[in-house]
């Protein structure tokens, strides 16, 4: 079921413990405009506050591409100005703030290109799984753009600084199979296969216990903060929740039993 926002050209949908956000702007490759990163948003409030949503993924209309960058077509109109450009870059940082930081996982469903601000926000999600004919580039040094601290860091996260600077240098488009060897991916399977892959992985992750998923989440992204930012005191009562849950008894006799565990989460 879709909830109603501002724009068509953002979707959701929820399946069982999955909940879904599709960029729909495929004439234009999904580039995405200020309404669309608002909407995004919006979206990801309602999953995190939905107890039933345990992973969530995001993919773009039409097959062509998952997200191309910017809807140039909408600069006029929504940064011609200071004041707009603001508003702009703030609805951006604050989408892709919301899905680095959201608490539960998030796998980016890549086919076709991923341009520009598409390979930030894959980077913003957890895990990426695109088809083997997909396309990545970040064009910044093509145009004269300038990308901030935060951005980069991502990118380095996840390939390393020699990779990210191959990236940034050549501008130029890279394969599924380069962006495997990079680490810029985590899989890369056949078109055709892409949507039942993703489908089958997101619910395997749903399906298993809530509270040590989200947990391990939490702590890999403290690993990546400096010593001084940790949060070890919450990494610690993490672990603890999951020993003192019923899902910790769950999963024994489950096991015990030969059997699926039904987990709750508590």
């Amino acid at each position: 079921m879709n909830i109603m926002t501002k724009t068509d050209k953002m979707l959701s949908r929820k399946e069982g413990g999955v909940g879904y956000v599709t960029f729909n702007n495929p004439e234009r490759h999904n580039a995405v405009s200020l309404e669309m990163w608002e909407a995004a948003s919006s979206y990801l409030e309602d999953f995190k506050n939905d107890k039933n949503i345990r992973v969530v993924v995001f993919n773009g209309a039409g097959g062509k591409a998952f997200v191309s960058g910017a809807d140039i077509s909408k600069f006029e109109s929504e940064r011609s100005n200071k004041e707009a450009i603001d508003r702009y870059n703030i609805a951006v940082d604050a989408a892709n703030t919301a899905i680095y930081e959201f608490p539960k996982p998030t796998i980016a469903m890549i086919q076709g290109y991923c341009i520009g601000g598409g390979v930030g926000l894959a980077l913003c999600c957890d895990m990426r799984i695109c088809s083997d004919n997909s396309k990545f580039g970040v064009p910044a040094a093509k145009l004269g753009l300038g990308y901030a601290f935060k951005g980069i860091k991502k990118l380095v996260d996840v390939v390393g600084p020699s990779f990210a600077k191959e990236i940034f240098y050549t501008a130029r488009q890279f394969t599924a199979a380069e962006a495997v060897t990079m680490g810029l991916v985590n899989r890369s399977v056949p078109a055709e296969e892409l949507e039942a892959y993703v489908k089958n992985y997101a619910e395997t992750i749903s399906g298993n216990a809530p509270l040590t998923v989200d947990s391990v989440k939490f702590i890999v992204g403290e690993t990546v903060k400096p010593g001084a930012e940790r949060d070890l005191k919450k990494c610690a009562a993490l672990v603890d929740a999951c020993f003192a849950s019923d899902d910790y008894k769950e999963g024994r006799k489950a096991f015990m039993e030969k059997r699926k565990p039904a987990f709750k989460g508590a």
